[in-house]
């Protein structure tokens, strides 16, 4: 099952769980060499106003889709009734053909298991791209795709500081992630970053960069458009 984890999008249509950074942009792109995508899942914190993964605002998120020119399904959430939501949300989508879910998860067990469990319950198979591939070659593939993302999230306990809120991820700050002893991945929750263009974007998002916000050991970008009717 591990490795059948990698290409079971292939000539299937399939949902892709959406949190609009670079390793689920990544996975939902080598997807879409394989299969067909017919809609993205967004779960949302409580209050309905921003993704529960990586706290990016409604706007952003609707623009992403409308770039790749997907339909968005998402619901709000608490941790307690997260993943009786996420089902629904597959269930609507299989009224669209919807056959598989796609991940961007690269090799932490427990989410994959996870992962597994919802498809079984929901009657989808799992595809996870990305699964058990090295970290570097996975952010190294993103970047020369022609990817473009922000790191909009820090953990300030684990590495990270105020200073690489903003930054573009390239080549060049990904080795100095490296040489300072940071996963580039990020896998431990050192970083978030939010996806603005690259190959399965129709046109690049515009985007302005907010006020810092802090909250215990972390840091938080905003980002918002630029332009609103993107």
């Amino acid at each position: 099952m591990l490795t059948e984890w990698n290409t079971r999008a292939q000539n299937r249509k399939f949902v892709a769980s959406y949190s609009g950074g670079k390793d689920s942009s990544l996975a939902l792109y080598q997807a879409m060499q394989m299969g067909k995508p017919v809609a993205l899942i967004v779960m949302l914190e409580e209050q309905g106003l921003k993704s529960r993964s990586h706290g990016m605002s409604l706007d952003i998120i609707h623009a992403q889709a409308k770039a790749i020119g997907l339909p968005i399904y998402s619901a709000s959430a608490t941790w307690q009734d997260y993943e009786n939501q996420f089902i629904q949300l597959l269930q609507k989508t299989q009224a669209l053909g919807a056959e598989t879910l796609v991940t961007g998860d690269i090799d932490l067990m427990a989410h994959a298991e996870w992962n597994q469990s919802v498809c079984d319950k929901s009657e989808l198979s799992l595809c996870m791209p990305l699964w058990q591939r090295p970290r570097s070659d996975i952010v190294h593939e993103f970047i020369q795709l022609g990817f473009q993302s922000i790191i909009v999230t820090v953990n300030l306990n684990l590495g990270m500081t105020v200073e690489d809120l903003g930054q573009v991820l390239s080549l060049e700050y990904v080795n100095e992630l490296v040489a300072r002893g940071i996963d580039p991945c990020g896998e431990a929750g050192e970083f978030h970053t939010t996806v603005i263009d690259g190959p399965i974007f129709k046109h690049p998002l515009s985007v302005v960069k907010g006020d810092i916000l802090y909250h215990e050991n972390y840091a938080f970008l905003p980002l918002e458009l630029e332009h609103r009717d993107i």
